[in-house]
Order: structure tokens, then sequence, then C-alpha cells
């Protein structure tokens, strides 16, 4: 049985969580499976070479996403947690032990190491 999105107001999800709790993957997936834009906070934070943005253009630009009618946004960012809290119809928060999660940051630098992931600036 596939669930229809509006039915239940999931059209725009924030997604937070400790590192290494999957917030990058579930985004991905319910932004597939909902047929909604997924945004991730790290992507509109970092320029290339990990080079913030400035504070003022950083939460303009989440003002922007957040009045999207659709939309997946990960991150824990809480300086612009207002704009996305306002907006969403839906939070999911990851809420895991340490230990899976610190492993699965470790594996995710030993795989990643070099190369540049989806999810990251």
């Amino acid at each position: 049985m596939r669930l229809d999105s509006n039915a239940f107001g999931m059209r725009r999800v924030i997604v937070m969580g400790p590192p290494g709790s999957g917030k990058s993957t579930l985004a991905r997936r319910l932004g597939a499976a909902r047929g909604l834009p997924v945004f991730h906070l790290d992507q509109v934070y970092f320029r290339p070479g990990w080079e913030p943005v400035p504070d003022l253009e950083f939460r303009a630009e989440v003002e922007r996403l957040a009045a999207l009618s659709r939309w997946v946004i990960d991150g824990n960012d809480t300086g612009v947690i207002g704009p996305r809290f306002e907006a969403a119809d839906t939070l999911v928060y990851l809420d895991l032990p340490g230990w899976p999660t610190m492993s699965r940051v470790i594996r995710r630098l030993m795989v990643s190491y070099g190369r540049a992931r989806p999810d990251a600036a």
C-alpha cells in the first residue's frame, strides 16, 4: 500500500539528529519516496573547500528554501531553526545511542576520504 504524502501533510519535512544517525540518507529516501526536493544544510552553509557563507546569506537562503511549497531539509543548525520549524509540517528526529552513530561517522570518514559525498559541501 502506497501512502499519499499530501494526505498526511508531508510536504515540508525536517530531518534532525546527531552526526552519523542517518539524516542525509533518510532525507534522500523520503524525498525520493514522496517526490520532494531534498536540501542538505551543509551544502547551503559551506562553499567549496568548506568555506562557510556569511551568516546573513545563509539565513536568507534557508528562509528562501523554507518558503518553498515542498521540501525535505536535513541538518541541525539551530541558528536557522526558526524558519524551518515555522514552515514544516513534519519533524523527524533520529534519536540513536552514541555507539552506532560514532561507528557510522568513523566508517563514513574511511569510505569517503578524498571523495565528495552527495550531501556534503
